[in-house]
């Protein structure tokens, strides 16, 4: 008679760079911000209102449209500074920046208050600052290195 081993084992939990973690969040946070845009063009009216040239209450320019480009880039370039940038600067640079992201996520969530699509916005933008919040904790929490006592390379206790 045999018996039967266990050959289940220990998933290995590897260690995720604060980099990536952050660009990462980044990308969530554009995919959401981006797909509220889009689905937001199935509320009765939208379509029509840009085809004469307006959007919310906002006539459609070239002001405008570099104006929304320039506050869509933002959270586009968080992705790539997000990995390239040196630790200390990208820790100070995410933390900035998703600091004054929050203001102009509530921002959106306000212009909706009492409108029909009030509760799509509201989730939309309640999605957006959880990630913002992640962004935060990730720039703040960030991990340091032991500083060294002169001694070799060992680190002090």
């Amino acid at each position: 008679m045999s018996t039967r081993r266990s050959t289940t084992t220990t998933l290995e939990e590897q260690q995720v760079p604060v980099k990536a973690k952050l660009a990462a969040a980044w990308t969530s946070f554009m995919f959401l911000y981006i797909y509220v845009d889009i689905l937001a063009f199935y509320k009765p009216g939208t379509v029509d209102d840009i085809l004469i040239g307006v959007v919310w209450e906002f006539d459609i320019t070239q002001t405008w449209a570099i104006t929304a480009l320039t506050l869509l880039a933002i959270p586009i370039f968080m992705v790539v500074l997000s990995t390239t940038l040196p630790a200390r600067a990208n820790r100070i640079a995410n933390l900035v920046v998703a600091s004054i992201q929050v203001p102009f996520a509530a921002f959106n969530a306000v212009g909706e208050l009492g409108g029909s699509w009030m509760y799509f916005y509201f989730l939309g933008v309640a999605l957006e600052l959880i990630l913002l919040a992640v962004i935060l904790r990730y720039a703040w929490t960030w991990p340091r290195t032991a500083p060294m006592t002169g001694r070799g390379d060992q680190p002090r206790p």
